[in-house]
């Protein structure tokens, strides 16, 4: 299962989901997050974020390490194995610090132990959100252009990649045996499912989306 995010990224660097058991802690958090300026949802149990994982837009996941059920260690693994580049903050409590180990070697960019100074907290979130999101940002654009290529025919993909190979109308026409005329018709076609203003730009859609190499 992969958990690549959405392809939204507008409001992405104030989104920020928790994740504990504890719902006093929940609260807490919230309310803190909210009046530093940050989106907030809270989440019972890692499952429930997992559950709606795809359909949230970019931000920092702030994960108790000890729940029951699903732990910070087991989040970790999941997101690992999803390829999600949500920003990870672990907390964790006094004594862990052999699983705070252990959780950043699973991708966790932080971990804080409680209690925690509220501003150390908030600095920590701010600080994931601008080192991941280029890279989340670019994940987005990418997905965006691989879906455009999936939403081609098998006739109008294959007259894409004669495009990009360089071939003319009539040699792509030539090489499946139906007339120049319908090329036109199918290069049109892809042209305006890949959201391509030209063919410089088509061929750069294309490498992109993994289609040809650069």
């Amino acid at each position: 299962m992969t958990f690549p995010g959405s392809p939204d990224m507008k409001n992405t660097s104030r989104n920020v989901y928790v994740i504990d058991d504890d719902e006093a802690m929940r609260d807490s958090l919230k309310f803190l997050l909210e009046s530093a300026g940050f989106c907030v949802q809270t989440f019972a149990t890692a499952q429930r974020f997992l559950d709606v994982l795809r359909d949230l837009a970019f931000g920092c996941v702030v994960s108790d390490m000890r729940m029951p059920g699903m732990d910070g260690i087991g989040l970790l693994k999941r997101m690992k194995a999803g390829h999600s580049g949500f920003p990870i903050v672990i907390m964790t409590g006094h004594g862990d610090i052999p699983l705070a180990v252990e959780a950043m070697k699973l991708g966790a960019v932080d971990f804080v132990e409680k209690p925690f100074e509220d501003d150390h907290l908030t600095i920590m979130i701010e600080t994931a959100i601008r080192d991941a999101e280029p890279a989340a940002r670019n994940e987005a654009i990418t997905l965006d252009i691989t879906t455009r290529v999936a939403s081609l025919s098998p006739r109008e993909h294959q007259v894409m990649e004669g495009l990009i190979a360089g071939l003319s109308n009539k040699l792509i026409a030539r090489q499946f045996d139906i007339s120049p005329r319908t090329i036109e018709v199918y290069r049109a076609n892809v042209m305006t499912k890949m959201q391509a203003s030209s063919l410089s730009e088509l061929v750069r859609l294309a490498m992109r989306a993994g289609v040809v190499r650069d």
